[in-house]
């Protein structure tokens, strides 16, 4: 018996919006990773991107367990001699409150050009607004 691959043009692409609003930051990147390489879906096959759109809302409202907000630490590069900067998770909710679930998430996909392509179906917003209500997307509870 032969295995049956969807063509990727065939692939049936959903768009989700998620409110972040008291989630905790791992258990909501999880599911989003989920959801981006489309695992949840029949026809997943791990070199093909069957994922689906995930827009995330309210990312300045996300929730950490502990003592995280201080302790976890995020770091990037300059690219000069001893340009290594590192911020805490607080500091980086109030510079760019986005980026802490655009890292979670990207830390949980594939580190390869399919990954990349992945991601791109992300989009995350700092309010309740977004300009993708022309897809009509689906609300996902958690």
């Amino acid at each position: 018996m032969k295995t049956h691959l969807t063509p990727v043009k065939d692939i049936d692409r959903k768009w989700y919006v998620v409110d972040a609003e008291d989630v905790i930051l791992g258990r909501l990147a999880s599911e989003i990773a989920t959801r981006l390489r489309g695992k949840h879906k029949p026809v997943y096959s791990t070199f093909m991107d069957a994922g689906d759109f995930v827009v995330v809302l309210n990312a300045d409202k996300i929730r950490l367990s502990g003592r995280k907000w201080d302790n976890k630490m995020y770091y990037r590069h300059t690219g000069h001699m001893g340009g290594l900067k590192e911020e805490t998770a607080a500091k980086l909710r109030d510079r760019k409150p986005e980026e802490l679930v655009y890292q979670a998430v990207k830390g949980m996909l594939p580190k390869n050009p399919l990954g990349r392509k992945q991601l791109k179906k992300l989009k995350v917003y700092a309010g309740s607004e977004h300009p993708h209500e022309a897809q009509q997307p689906e609300t996902l509870k958690f």
